[in-house]
């Protein structure tokens, strides 16, 4: 199958939508599938486009797929209007070298959200070349825009009601909505989109790569990053930015400085320099900071950890199910998720006794609760392994995916 895939995030990016994408890519192009891909150079999630890139020329890459590397603006601290007119960027120069493709016939085109802006587009080039077009929805962009306030006056005001239209008509009018949890595709139905269209395909884990690090990997690294062998490791790995409230994690840090606990926060984002601040100005010694591991060494890294935390702000947490779950659990890690009860994080610890520990949103006491609550269980947790086996293997995830769509 000629496949189109369409989208801002994309390899070598080490963590969150990008690395998802290159991996389903490669899959793909290793099942035999003639894959090619626009997107754009690197530069998340530190917001500085990668070294060996450019942020200003088209690029054409040659691999296991063919790779169109589009200009973009790229922010060095995001704000809302910095945001859209980044994401808008992206759409504007990669127009082109998509409207190019019908000359190839694409028989599948698959646009990754974020972002909505590329989705006219994609459905233009799907009515010119007789492609099917699937959006498959990592983020629900205007709700997370919503639910964090960053749309002015929030769902009542005229910026929102704008955008909520436009979502919707991206939806109602692609062959296929695909996305990552069952609240999700709720979600989509409660948009509008028909429930015969609507795909579930979770992100996923390389389960046995992650079930089968070893102690010695994972000392090895402690020892490599310099952490002492006498505190237990609260670790957070991800991106640092506007929709985790990671300032709940130092304010944990100075209540428990008397602990023996080193929080380890690994990562980059927008929101980095304002927590090493607030680190540095409250003298504390059991924060540190390091910078995104390479992949080779997530495994012992996760293995590394004592209590994991998979932290969002409230409102937050239905529109966006955090990718560092699925290695978490595949690891047989002990999780602290911030989450309200009803969403898919806080039925999943509902469904799943003992899998991770659920505590309210933004509340400082709450994550020392779970914290302490996480340290007291079994350093291997056997319930989110047993999870992840049966449900996050990458395999059985993407053949599950070519499946529906093939239907």
């Amino acid at each position: 199958m000629k496949i189109l895939v369409y989208g801002i995030n994309y390899s070598p990016e080490l963590t969150g939508i990008g690395k998802y994408t290159g991996e389903m890519v490669e899959w793909m192009a290793e099942q035999g599938h003639d894959v090619r891909v626009i997107t754009a150079p690197p530069y998340y999630p530190e917001w500085q486009v990668g070294a060996r890139y450019s942020g200003w020329r088209y690029r054409r890459e040659q691999g296991a797929a063919t790779v169109w590397r589009c200009p973009l603006y790229v922010p060095t601290q995001p704000s809302t209007l910095k945001r859209l007119i980044h994401l808008g960027s992206f759409a504007l120069s990669s127009f082109f070298p998509l409207m190019a493709q019908r000359r190839w016939k694409p028989e599948l085109i698959i646009g990754v959200v974020p972002t909505l802006f590329c989705t006219p587009g994609m459905r233009l080039l799907g009515k010119l070349s007789g492609a099917r077009t699937l959006l498959h929805i990592q983020d629900y962009e205007v709700d997370a825009m919503l639910g964090l306030g960053m749309a002015g006056k929030g769902k009542g005001g005229k910026v929102a009601k704008l955008a909520s239209a436009f979502e919707r008509s991206g939806l109602h009018n692609v062959d296929y909505v695909s996305t990552i949890s069952r609240s999700m595709m709720n979600k989509a139905q409660e948009k509008g989109v028909a429930a015969e269209k609507v795909i579930f395909f979770p992100n996923w884990s390389e389960v046995a790569r992650f079930r089968d690090v070893s102690e010695h990997d994972a000392l090895a690294l402690r020892e490599q990053l310099g952490l002492p062998e006498d505190k237990k490791i609260i670790l957070y790995s991800g991106n640092i930015g506007e929709k985790q409230g990671l300032e709940s994690v130092v304010e944990a840090a100075e209540q428990l400085s008397n602990h023996a606990l080193t929080f380890v926060i690994v990562g980059q984002g927008g929101g980095k320099a304002r927590l090493e601040k607030m680190v540095s100005e409250r003298g504390l010694t059991n924060v540190k900071f390091y910078p995104l591991q390479p992949y080779e060494a997530l495994p012992a890294l996760l293995k590394m950890g004592d209590c994991h935390l998979v932290v969002q702000k409230r409102g937050a947490a239905d529109a966006v199910l955090p990718s560092k779950l699925t290695n978490i659990l595949a690891v047989g890690g002990n999780a602290v998720i911030t989450a309200e009860a009803d969403t898919e994080l806080g039925q999943l610890c509902d469904n799943y006794p003992g899998i991770a520990v659920c505590v309210e949103p933004e509340s400082v006491e709450a994550l020392v609760t779970g914290i302490e609550q996480a340290l007291a269980l079994p350093k291997e947790n056997i319930v989110a392994r047993e999870y992840a086996g049966r449900t996050l293997e990458k395999e059985n995830v993407l053949s599950q995916f070519i499946a529906d769509i093939r239907g």
